[in-house]
Parts: structure tokens; sequence; C-alpha cells
């Protein structure tokens, strides 16, 4: 109990060493940058503490769809460095999600910072334009930044939808594990109340949800350990 009071105070005092880091580098970096400093201990509404407004989030906020896959991975999870992805409203973000770990490696929290490079990604477009460069460059990924985690909830569940191109019903039984198996590795239902969101939009019973949530996870499980088997047995014979 001790023990887990000292690092319990431990993470407490890195959250608050951080705060003042959030509002330097908004101030260096000006009004296109935004810093988020997320508490993962407090899974729906992780935010602490914001400086700038390229997402919209605020104090109490909930975490992002990347936020959700740190969950997701816990301990074994690493920074995410300078990636590029564009908000539901369209903006194109450069953005990087560094990890907080207390002393014995834990993962309880992350440091993002969020770059509005919209208008870089205009002028550079224009450019190529203008210099007769062929080739569109890859679209980046949509997130879903929110105050609310039901509606980042909701959000990787329509882009799965979309993906699967049809409704719950039409999906045969592996495509229903998949849905699950890839909501779960997404960190969705570390999230509270999440299985219960899902069974909703999905018209099954939450039973039926839980269900498929095991079966996928046993599925995955199984899978993993015939690849351990099969690498060494590839490992025997070589």
């Amino acid at each position: 109990m001790a023990a887990e009071q000292a690092l319990e105070s431990e993470r407490d005092a890195i959250v608050a060493a951080l705060r003042p880091v959030v509002d330097g580098l908004v101030a260096t970096f000006g009004p296109m940058c935004e810093v988020v400093l997320h508490d993962y201990r407090r899974l729906e509404k992780s935010v602490v503490a914001v400086a700038g407004s390229v997402t919209g989030r605020a104090v109490g906020g909930a975490m992002s769809e990347i936020g959700m896959r740190i969950v997701a991975r816990g301990d074994d999870a690493g920074d995410e460095l300078n990636y590029v992805t564009r908000t539901r409203g369209g903006k194109l973000v450069k953005a990087s999600t560094m990890v907080l770990r207390d002393s014995t490696g834990t993962v309880f929290g992350a440091l993002c910072v969020n770059l509005d490079v919209t208008a870089v990604g205009d002028a550079h477009a224009l450019l190529g334009a203008l210099a007769g460069l062929g080739g569109t460059p890859a679209e980046p990924p949509v997130t879903t930044f929110g105050n609310d985690i039901d509606s980042v909830v909701d959000a990787i569940l329509d882009a799965h939808r979309l993906r699967q191109n049809g409704s719950w019903a039409a999906l045969d039984r592996a495509q229903r594990l998949e849905l699950f198996r890839g909501l779960d590795e997404r960190g969705v239902f570390a999230v509270r109340r999440a299985i219960e969101q899902v069974a909703a939009r999905l018209g099954i019973s939450r039973a039926s949800a839980y269900s498929y949530l095991s079966q996928a996870r046993a599925e995955a499980g199984t899978a993993a350990d015939g690849a351990t088997t099969d690498t060494t047995s590839s490992g025997g014979h070589a």
C-alpha cells in the first residue's frame, strides 16, 4: 500500500512538473501550436492541462484515438513522433505523442504536441503544381479529437463500418470477430461503458458483445501462440 501511494505521489509530481511546460511550448511556437497533457489514470477525462487550440481540446476532455491506442498497448507503448494526421474538420496536423512513465516503467499519461500545418500543406501543393511536379501526396489518416469520449468511440465505430462496407447484419462471423478485434486493439474497450456503447450501435445485446470480444481475444491469443511455435520450429530446423 505504501509503495503504491509513493508511486501515485511520483506520478502526481511528474504531471505537476509538466504543467508549465505546456504553456511554455505554446508561448515559444505560437498560435499554430497546441500542447495537451494527459493523465491516463482518468481515462474518460484524461486532459489535465492544455494550451493552444488546434484540436479544440479543453481540460477535462477525452483522449483521442491515439491515446486509446497507447492505453491498449500498456507499458509496451512507445512514443509516436512526427506523424501527420488530419482532424475531422480538415486541419492538417503534424504531431508527436510522448508517453509518461513512472520509475517502474508504468505508462500513466502522455504529452502531446500538435502543430497546425494546413497552410504549409496548401503552399506545398501549390508550389508543386506550379513546378509541374506530378503525383498526388498520400492523404493522411483522420483522427478524432474530442472532449467527449463517446464521440471518439463513435468515430472509431464509423470508420470500421466504412471499411467493412456494410451493416452489422451483413457481416459474417469472421468479419464480426475482426471488428471486435480491431476495436480492442485500438483501445476502445479500455474505456468505461464502451462495451454498452458498441452493443447499442451494433444493435446487439451487451452479453453478445462480451461474447464476441471474448472470442476475438481468444482467437488472437491462439494466433499469437501459433506464430511463436512456428518461429521456434523454424529456428530448430535452421
